[in-house]
């Protein structure tokens, strides 16, 4: 049976933010409020919950999520021969609406789908998420709709979409304001933004000039 929490209010937050870790910890799946929409997450080193996380949204292993991180210093833990590039566009944008894709640490325990051996991290610029991952470590979290539906906003749309998929939904209010983040493929020689997003192409070459934007066919 799923539960709702209201986090808009320190008081009840605290009692969200445990019951959301707990679930989370047994392998199930959760959604949390991001600084763009609304996240469906697991935890990113249970191959069954993320397998729940893809087939709760519809959709396949060729279309890893993202990982979500509390601290930029978990970067070093989940990735390998990071450039400076994406050093550089971390400590600017994060946290915020930048995902950098890199190459994925081989000792690492997790399987979050067809990767090719790289991840894609964000620390995201919300309380309530960077509380969330805070306490139980890096999330796989993707938009929190059915693949093809629009993103949730609300987590009562959320709940519309994914219902007994999600144990614990965590409501914070509308999240409509803002664009989706902006994915710069960083294992390219050339820093690429393969989707345009809450940060433009400008504002990341004032930070590492050579970032580019893929072509479009």
């Amino acid at each position: 049976m799923s539960e709702t929490f209201d986090v808009t209010s320190p008081q009840t937050r605290t009692a969200a933010i445990d019951a959301a870790r707990d679930a989370v910890r047994r392998g199930e799946c959760v959604v949390l409020p991001t600084d763009t929409v609304y996240g469906i997450g697991a935890d990113a080193f249970s191959p069954q919950a993320v397998a729940v996380l893809l087939a709760a949204k519809g959709r396949g292993r060729n279309m890893p999520p993202p990982v979500l991180i509390a601290r930029q210093e978990v970067m070093d833990a989940l990735a390998t021969e990071i450039p400076d590039s994406a050093r550089a566009l971390a400590e600017t944008f994060w946290p915020g609406g930048l995902t950098l894709i890199l190459r994925s640490q081989p000792s690492l325990a997790w399987d979050l789908g067809e990767t090719r051996g790289t991840v894609a991290l964000r620390m995201p610029a919300d309380e309530v998420a960077l509380e969330l991952l805070a306490a139980v470590g890096p999330m796989a979290v993707s938009s929190a709709n059915r693949t093809g539906m629009a993103a949730a906003t609300t987590a009562a749309q959320a709940q519309e979409m994914l219902a007994e998929s999600v144990s614990i939904y965590l409501e914070d209010g509308e999240r409509s304001t803002s664009a989706a983040s902006t994915i710069v493929d960083c294992t390219r020689e050339v820093p690429t933004v393969v989707r345009q997003g809450a940060i433009p192409l400008h504002e990341l070459q004032a930070i590492v000039p050579d970032v580019t934007a893929a072509e479009t066919e």
